[in-house]
Protein backbone atom coordinates (compact mmCIF):
# COMPACT_ATOMS: atom_id res chain seq x y z
CA UNK A 1 0.00 0.00 0.00
CA UNK A 2 3.33 2.50 1.06
CA UNK A 3 4.37 1.81 -2.33
CA UNK A 4 1.17 2.24 -4.10
CA UNK A 5 0.44 5.67 -2.51
CA UNK A 6 4.05 6.90 -2.82
CA UNK A 7 3.76 5.95 -6.56
CA UNK A 8 0.60 7.65 -7.40
CA UNK A 9 1.73 10.80 -5.54
CA UNK A 10 4.60 11.14 -7.73
CA UNK A 11 2.66 10.65 -11.10
CA UNK A 12 -0.01 13.30 -9.33
CA UNK A 13 2.83 15.61 -8.70
CA UNK A 14 3.38 15.82 -12.67
CA UNK A 15 -0.07 15.50 -13.84
CA UNK A 16 -0.90 18.27 -11.70
CA UNK A 17 1.96 20.61 -12.59
CA UNK A 18 1.36 19.50 -16.43
CA UNK A 19 -2.29 20.67 -15.74
CA UNK A 20 -2.05 23.48 -13.94
CA UNK A 21 0.65 25.05 -16.02
CA UNK A 22 -1.73 24.38 -19.21
CA UNK A 23 -4.55 25.81 -17.48
CA UNK A 24 -2.32 29.34 -15.95
CA UNK A 25 -0.99 29.82 -19.63
CA UNK A 26 -4.93 28.98 -20.52
CA UNK A 27 -6.24 31.64 -18.75
CA UNK A 28 -4.27 34.09 -18.74
CA UNK A 29 -4.08 34.03 -22.57
CA UNK A 30 -8.70 34.00 -22.38
CA UNK A 31 -8.43 37.13 -20.29
CA UNK A 32 -6.25 38.73 -22.93
CA UNK A 33 -8.32 37.92 -25.98
CA UNK A 34 -11.69 38.40 -23.90
CA UNK A 35 -10.65 42.30 -23.18
CA UNK A 36 -9.30 42.49 -26.56
CA UNK A 37 -12.35 41.74 -28.11
CA UNK A 38 -14.38 43.98 -25.33
CA UNK A 39 -12.16 46.94 -26.44
CA UNK A 40 -12.36 45.91 -30.59
CA UNK A 41 -16.20 44.83 -30.99
CA UNK A 42 -15.66 44.98 -34.48
CA UNK A 43 -13.72 41.22 -34.58
CA UNK A 44 -17.56 40.19 -34.29
CA UNK A 45 -17.55 40.04 -37.89
CA UNK A 46 -14.62 38.06 -37.86
CA UNK A 47 -16.51 35.23 -36.34
CA UNK A 48 -17.70 33.45 -39.05
CA UNK A 49 -13.99 33.51 -40.97
CA UNK A 50 -12.27 31.99 -36.65
CA UNK A 51 -14.42 29.25 -37.29
CA UNK A 52 -13.84 28.10 -40.96
CA UNK A 53 -9.82 28.70 -39.30
CA UNK A 54 -10.67 25.94 -36.54
CA UNK A 55 -12.39 23.55 -38.86
CA UNK A 56 -9.51 23.73 -41.02
CA UNK A 57 -6.96 22.72 -38.47
CA UNK A 58 -9.30 19.96 -37.12
CA UNK A 59 -10.40 18.92 -40.41
CA UNK A 60 -6.16 18.67 -41.18
CA UNK A 61 -4.68 18.17 -38.15
CA UNK A 62 -6.86 17.06 -35.53
CA UNK A 63 -7.67 13.60 -36.70
CA UNK A 64 -8.57 11.52 -33.38
CA UNK A 65 -8.84 14.38 -31.12
CA UNK A 66 -11.98 16.03 -32.75
CA UNK A 67 -14.57 14.25 -30.29
CA UNK A 68 -12.90 16.28 -27.04
CA UNK A 69 -14.04 15.56 -23.73
CA UNK A 70 -15.70 12.78 -25.39
CA UNK A 71 -13.51 11.07 -26.81
CA UNK A 72 -11.45 11.14 -23.40
CA UNK A 73 -14.26 9.72 -21.42
CA UNK A 74 -14.22 6.94 -24.42
CA UNK A 75 -10.51 5.79 -23.16
CA UNK A 76 -11.41 5.37 -20.36
CA UNK A 77 -14.51 3.28 -20.09
CA UNK A 78 -12.70 1.39 -23.31
CA UNK A 79 -8.99 2.17 -23.65
CA UNK A 80 -8.00 2.00 -27.14
CA UNK A 81 -4.92 4.31 -27.95
CA UNK A 82 -3.14 7.07 -26.25
CA UNK A 83 -4.69 10.53 -26.51
CA UNK A 84 -2.98 12.72 -28.71
CA UNK A 85 -0.52 15.17 -27.72
CA UNK A 86 -2.12 17.13 -30.58
CA UNK A 87 -5.19 17.88 -28.66
CA UNK A 88 -3.70 20.20 -26.27
CA UNK A 89 -3.03 22.90 -29.05
CA UNK A 90 -5.80 22.24 -31.04
CA UNK A 91 -8.38 23.02 -28.22
CA UNK A 92 -6.13 25.82 -26.68
CA UNK A 93 -6.00 27.63 -30.34
CA UNK A 94 -9.46 26.92 -31.10
CA UNK A 95 -11.04 27.84 -27.82
CA UNK A 96 -9.13 31.26 -27.92
CA UNK A 97 -9.75 31.60 -30.86
CA UNK A 98 -13.67 31.24 -30.58
CA UNK A 99 -13.36 33.86 -27.64
CA UNK A 100 -11.52 36.42 -29.28
CA UNK A 101 -14.36 36.85 -32.00
CA UNK A 102 -17.56 36.52 -29.42
CA UNK A 103 -18.52 33.16 -29.31
CA UNK A 104 -20.69 31.88 -26.82
CA UNK A 105 -18.50 29.31 -24.93
CA UNK A 106 -16.60 27.93 -22.14
CA UNK A 107 -13.69 26.88 -20.39
CA UNK A 108 -13.75 23.70 -18.60
CA UNK A 109 -13.97 21.69 -22.04
CA UNK A 110 -10.49 23.03 -22.85
CA UNK A 111 -8.89 22.39 -19.34
CA UNK A 112 -10.18 18.84 -19.14
CA UNK A 113 -8.86 18.20 -22.34
CA UNK A 114 -5.46 19.64 -21.99
CA UNK A 115 -5.27 18.25 -18.95
CA UNK A 116 -6.11 14.47 -19.73
CA UNK A 117 -3.84 14.60 -23.04
CA UNK A 118 -0.98 15.95 -21.12
CA UNK A 119 -1.19 13.26 -18.71
CA UNK A 120 -1.58 10.50 -20.90
CA UNK A 121 1.46 11.10 -22.20
CA UNK A 122 3.04 10.00 -19.34
CA UNK A 123 1.40 6.37 -20.77
CA UNK A 124 4.67 6.35 -23.38
CA UNK A 125 6.86 6.61 -20.59
CA UNK A 126 5.95 4.09 -17.93
CA UNK A 127 3.76 1.67 -19.90
CA UNK A 128 0.05 2.43 -18.32
CA UNK A 129 -2.13 -0.20 -18.73
CA UNK A 130 -6.13 -1.45 -17.99
CA UNK A 131 -7.01 0.25 -14.58
CA UNK A 132 -3.75 2.67 -14.12
CA UNK A 133 -4.36 4.24 -17.49
CA UNK A 134 -8.22 4.58 -16.61
CA UNK A 135 -6.65 6.31 -13.19
CA UNK A 136 -4.28 8.62 -15.27
CA UNK A 137 -7.27 10.47 -17.43
CA UNK A 138 -9.58 10.26 -14.40
CA UNK A 139 -6.41 12.45 -13.03
CA UNK A 140 -6.00 14.13 -15.55
CA UNK A 141 -9.98 15.59 -15.89
CA UNK A 142 -9.87 16.34 -12.59
CA UNK A 143 -6.76 18.12 -12.53
CA UNK A 144 -7.63 20.16 -15.61
CA UNK A 145 -11.10 20.89 -13.76
CA UNK A 146 -9.91 22.19 -10.45
CA UNK A 147 -7.16 24.47 -11.64
CA UNK A 148 -9.41 25.92 -13.98
CA UNK A 149 -12.12 27.29 -11.33
CA UNK A 150 -10.09 27.20 -8.43
CA UNK A 151 -12.27 24.29 -7.11
CA UNK A 152 -9.60 21.32 -5.85
CA UNK A 153 -12.25 19.21 -3.81
CA UNK A 154 -14.82 19.73 -6.54
CA UNK A 155 -12.53 19.13 -9.36
CA UNK A 156 -11.27 15.69 -7.83
CA UNK A 157 -14.95 14.51 -7.19
CA UNK A 158 -15.89 15.71 -10.53
CA UNK A 159 -13.58 13.14 -12.45
CA UNK A 160 -15.03 10.53 -10.00
CA UNK A 161 -18.41 11.67 -10.73
CA UNK A 162 -18.50 12.42 -14.61
CA UNK A 163 -17.91 8.67 -16.03
CA UNK A 164 -20.86 7.22 -14.95
CA UNK A 165 -24.16 8.16 -13.56
CA UNK A 166 -24.36 6.47 -10.01
CA UNK A 167 -21.62 5.41 -9.25
CA UNK A 168 -17.96 6.34 -8.53
CA UNK A 169 -14.68 4.35 -9.17
CA UNK A 170 -12.90 4.98 -6.06
CA UNK A 171 -9.82 3.35 -7.19
CA UNK A 172 -8.90 6.52 -8.32
CA UNK A 173 -9.81 8.57 -5.38
CA UNK A 174 -6.30 10.00 -3.97
CA UNK A 175 -5.15 10.24 -7.50
CA UNK A 176 -7.97 12.02 -8.57
CA UNK A 177 -7.73 14.34 -5.36
CA UNK A 178 -3.62 14.90 -5.30
CA UNK A 179 -3.55 15.80 -8.81
CA UNK A 180 -6.55 18.55 -8.71
CA UNK A 181 -4.93 20.19 -5.30
CA UNK A 182 -1.48 20.16 -6.77
CA UNK A 183 -3.19 21.59 -10.25
CA UNK A 184 -5.29 24.48 -8.38
CA UNK A 185 -1.45 25.37 -6.14
CA UNK A 186 0.49 25.42 -9.48
CA UNK A 187 -2.19 27.37 -11.09
CA UNK A 188 -2.37 29.97 -7.97
CA UNK A 189 1.55 29.86 -8.09
CA UNK A 190 1.80 31.28 -11.54
CA UNK A 191 0.14 34.39 -10.52
CA UNK A 192 -3.76 33.46 -11.62
CA UNK A 193 -7.00 34.63 -10.00
CA UNK A 194 -10.19 33.41 -9.94
CA UNK A 195 -13.38 35.48 -10.16
CA UNK A 196 -15.25 35.64 -6.95
CA UNK A 197 -18.97 35.32 -6.20
CA UNK A 198 -20.74 36.75 -3.14
CA UNK A 199 -23.96 35.10 -1.76
CA UNK A 200 -24.63 38.28 0.61
CA UNK A 201 -27.92 36.22 2.30
CA UNK A 202 -28.74 33.18 3.04
CA UNK A 203 -32.66 32.30 4.30
CA UNK A 204 -33.06 30.81 7.71
CA UNK A 205 -33.23 26.40 7.59
CA UNK A 206 -36.61 26.09 7.39
CA UNK A 207 -39.19 23.96 6.06
CA UNK A 208 -40.05 26.26 3.86
CA UNK A 209 -37.46 27.73 2.87
CA UNK A 210 -36.99 23.94 1.49
CA UNK A 211 -39.98 23.46 0.23
CA UNK A 212 -39.39 26.52 -2.21
CA UNK A 213 -35.40 24.86 -2.74
CA UNK A 214 -37.12 21.79 -4.19
CA UNK A 215 -39.22 23.95 -6.54
CA UNK A 216 -36.40 25.77 -7.52
CA UNK A 217 -33.94 22.79 -8.42
CA UNK A 218 -37.09 21.27 -10.48
CA UNK A 219 -36.99 24.57 -12.22
CA UNK A 220 -33.16 23.99 -12.43
CA UNK A 221 -33.59 20.75 -13.47
CA UNK A 222 -35.62 21.01 -16.54
CA UNK A 223 -33.62 23.92 -18.01
CA UNK A 224 -30.65 21.74 -17.73
CA UNK A 225 -32.45 19.21 -19.56
CA UNK A 226 -34.04 21.56 -21.88
CA UNK A 227 -30.19 22.89 -22.61
CA UNK A 228 -28.57 18.96 -23.34
CA UNK A 229 -31.82 18.18 -25.60
CA UNK A 230 -31.11 22.07 -27.86
CA UNK A 231 -27.22 21.26 -27.59
CA UNK A 232 -27.41 17.85 -29.59
CA UNK A 233 -30.31 18.46 -31.16
CA UNK A 234 -28.36 21.88 -32.46
CA UNK A 235 -25.54 20.05 -33.54
CA UNK A 236 -27.75 16.97 -35.53
CA UNK A 237 -29.23 20.06 -37.60
CA UNK A 238 -25.83 21.55 -38.46
CA UNK A 239 -24.27 18.17 -39.55
CA UNK A 240 -27.04 17.32 -41.20
CA UNK A 241 -27.92 20.46 -42.69
CA UNK A 242 -24.38 21.43 -43.70
CA UNK A 243 -22.35 18.54 -44.67
CA UNK A 244 -19.14 20.70 -45.12
CA UNK A 245 -17.42 20.93 -41.97
CA UNK A 246 -15.58 24.23 -42.75
CA UNK A 247 -19.48 25.72 -43.88
CA UNK A 248 -20.72 24.73 -40.81
CA UNK A 249 -18.78 26.94 -38.30
CA UNK A 250 -19.13 29.69 -41.20
CA UNK A 251 -22.77 29.36 -41.03
CA UNK A 252 -22.55 29.36 -37.23
CA UNK A 253 -20.85 32.14 -37.10
CA UNK A 254 -23.04 34.20 -39.19
CA UNK A 255 -25.78 33.54 -37.46
CA UNK A 256 -24.24 34.33 -34.00
CA UNK A 257 -23.43 37.84 -35.98
CA UNK A 258 -27.35 38.21 -36.78
CA UNK A 259 -28.64 37.06 -32.63
CA UNK A 260 -26.34 40.05 -31.61
CA UNK A 261 -27.36 42.24 -33.94
CA UNK A 262 -31.21 41.16 -33.04
CA UNK A 263 -30.38 41.67 -29.77
CA UNK A 264 -28.54 45.01 -29.81
CA UNK A 265 -26.20 43.88 -27.42
CA UNK A 266 -22.84 41.63 -26.74
CA UNK A 267 -24.18 40.67 -23.38
CA UNK A 268 -24.26 36.85 -24.16
CA UNK A 269 -20.85 36.40 -26.31
CA UNK A 270 -18.10 35.08 -24.54
CA UNK A 271 -17.68 33.60 -21.04
CA UNK A 272 -20.71 36.31 -19.72
CA UNK A 273 -18.65 36.36 -16.40
CA UNK A 274 -19.51 40.06 -16.05
CA UNK A 275 -23.75 39.29 -16.33
CA UNK A 276 -22.53 36.08 -13.94
CA UNK A 277 -21.19 38.46 -11.11
CA UNK A 278 -24.40 40.94 -11.90
CA UNK A 279 -26.35 38.29 -11.18
CA UNK A 280 -26.04 37.94 -7.31
CA UNK A 281 -26.07 41.92 -6.85
CA UNK A 282 -28.91 43.07 -8.40
CA UNK A 283 -31.96 42.08 -10.74
CA UNK A 284 -31.00 41.60 -14.33
CA UNK A 285 -33.44 41.08 -17.30
CA UNK A 286 -35.80 37.80 -17.03
CA UNK A 287 -35.10 36.41 -20.42
CA UNK A 288 -31.02 36.78 -20.00
CA UNK A 289 -30.88 33.26 -19.38
CA UNK A 290 -33.06 32.34 -22.50
CA UNK A 291 -31.02 33.73 -24.69
CA UNK A 292 -27.58 32.65 -23.49
CA UNK A 293 -28.98 29.27 -24.16
CA UNK A 294 -30.01 30.05 -27.76
CA UNK A 295 -26.14 32.10 -28.19
CA UNK A 296 -23.99 28.99 -26.33
CA UNK A 297 -25.99 25.77 -28.47
CA UNK A 298 -25.26 27.87 -32.16
CA UNK A 299 -21.86 28.16 -31.43
CA UNK A 300 -21.17 24.90 -30.06
CA UNK A 301 -23.26 23.43 -32.04
CA UNK A 302 -21.87 24.88 -35.53
CA UNK A 303 -18.37 23.56 -34.18
CA UNK A 304 -16.68 26.11 -32.47
CA UNK A 305 -14.49 25.10 -29.22
CA UNK A 306 -15.13 25.86 -25.73
CA UNK A 307 -16.97 24.27 -23.33
CA UNK A 308 -20.61 24.25 -21.68
CA UNK A 309 -19.78 24.80 -17.99
CA UNK A 310 -19.14 28.30 -17.74
CA UNK A 311 -22.39 29.11 -20.27
CA UNK A 312 -24.10 26.57 -18.10
CA UNK A 313 -22.96 28.97 -14.96
CA UNK A 314 -24.57 31.65 -16.33
CA UNK A 315 -27.83 30.48 -17.44
CA UNK A 316 -28.34 28.96 -13.81
CA UNK A 317 -26.93 32.15 -11.77
CA UNK A 318 -29.70 34.39 -14.33
CA UNK A 319 -32.18 32.19 -14.01
CA UNK A 320 -31.92 31.79 -10.43
CA UNK A 321 -32.06 35.75 -10.18
CA UNK A 322 -35.50 35.53 -12.40
CA UNK A 323 -36.78 32.61 -10.00
CA UNK A 324 -36.40 35.30 -6.76
CA UNK A 325 -39.17 37.49 -8.27
CA UNK A 326 -41.46 34.37 -7.41
CA UNK A 327 -40.02 32.65 -4.64
CA UNK A 328 -39.15 34.06 -1.20
CA UNK A 329 -36.05 33.61 -1.36
CA UNK A 330 -32.78 35.73 -1.09
CA UNK A 331 -31.91 37.20 -4.50
CA UNK A 332 -27.97 36.01 -4.23
CA UNK A 333 -28.33 32.77 -2.81
CA UNK A 334 -30.80 32.06 -5.86
CA UNK A 335 -28.34 32.58 -8.04
CA UNK A 336 -25.60 30.60 -6.37
CA UNK A 337 -27.95 28.06 -6.05
CA UNK A 338 -28.59 28.16 -9.81
CA UNK A 339 -25.13 28.44 -10.40
CA UNK A 340 -23.94 25.08 -9.58
CA UNK A 341 -27.92 23.01 -10.01
CA UNK A 342 -28.19 23.61 -14.00
CA UNK A 343 -24.51 22.07 -14.16
CA UNK A 344 -25.34 19.12 -11.55
CA UNK A 345 -28.28 18.48 -13.69
CA UNK A 346 -26.93 18.74 -17.18
CA UNK A 347 -23.66 16.80 -16.40
CA UNK A 348 -25.15 14.85 -13.80
CA UNK A 349 -22.53 15.81 -10.89
CA UNK A 350 -24.80 16.64 -8.01
CA UNK A 351 -22.10 15.86 -5.46
CA UNK A 352 -18.88 17.63 -7.03
CA UNK A 353 -21.42 20.71 -7.85
CA UNK A 354 -22.84 20.18 -4.09
CA UNK A 355 -18.66 20.81 -2.80
CA UNK A 356 -17.58 23.49 -5.70
CA UNK A 357 -21.10 25.47 -3.86
CA UNK A 358 -19.06 25.27 -0.78
CA UNK A 359 -16.06 26.55 -2.01
CA UNK A 360 -17.34 29.24 -4.31
CA UNK A 361 -19.84 30.54 -1.66
CA UNK A 362 -19.19 29.26 1.65
CA UNK A 363 -21.11 27.14 3.92
CA UNK A 364 -23.95 28.97 5.57
CA UNK A 365 -25.87 27.87 2.20
CA UNK A 366 -24.72 24.13 2.15
CA UNK A 367 -27.86 22.94 2.86
CA UNK A 368 -29.95 24.09 0.39
CA UNK A 369 -26.72 24.68 -2.57
CA UNK A 370 -27.25 20.55 -1.61
CA UNK A 371 -31.04 20.56 -2.13
CA UNK A 372 -30.59 22.29 -5.60
CA UNK A 373 -28.32 20.15 -6.81
CA UNK A 374 -29.91 16.82 -5.83
CA UNK A 375 -33.22 17.82 -7.53
CA UNK A 376 -31.94 19.34 -10.88
CA UNK A 377 -29.71 16.07 -11.31
CA UNK A 378 -32.97 14.25 -10.51
CA UNK A 379 -34.92 15.97 -12.64
CA UNK A 380 -32.86 16.38 -15.65
CA UNK A 381 -33.33 13.06 -17.44
CA UNK A 382 -30.39 10.41 -18.21
CA UNK A 383 -28.68 12.15 -21.26
CA UNK A 384 -26.53 15.19 -20.41
CA UNK A 385 -24.26 17.16 -22.27
CA UNK A 386 -21.71 14.25 -22.16
CA UNK A 387 -23.29 12.16 -24.62
CA UNK A 388 -20.51 9.35 -23.99
CA UNK A 389 -20.95 9.66 -19.89
CA UNK A 390 -22.46 5.94 -19.17
CA UNK A 391 -25.20 4.90 -16.94
CA UNK A 392 -23.83 3.24 -13.95
CA UNK A 393 -27.29 3.60 -12.09
CA UNK A 394 -30.39 4.79 -12.99
CA UNK A 395 -31.75 7.62 -11.19
CA UNK A 396 -35.36 6.16 -11.18
CA UNK A 397 -36.05 2.81 -10.04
Amino acid sequence: MIKAVFKWLAISLVVGALAGTASAGFLASLDFVTNTRLQNPWLLFLLPFAGVLISWLYTRHGKGSEAGTNLILDEIHSPKQVVPLRMTPLVLIGTLATHLFGGSAGREGTAVQMGASLSDQLTHYFKFAGQERKILLMAGISAGFASVFGTPIAGAVFGLEVLRVGRLRYAALLPCFASAIIADRVTSLWGIHHTVYKVLEVAPLEMKSLGYAIFAGLAFGLCARFFSASLHHMIRLFKNGVQNPLLRTFVGGILVIVLAALMQTDRYLGLGVPVIVESFQQKIPFYDFALKILFTVVTLGSGFKGGEVTPLFFIGATLGNTLSSILPLPMSMLSGMGFVAVFAGAANTPLACTIMAMELFGTNGAVFFAVACVISYLSSGHKGIYHSQRIGVKKHA
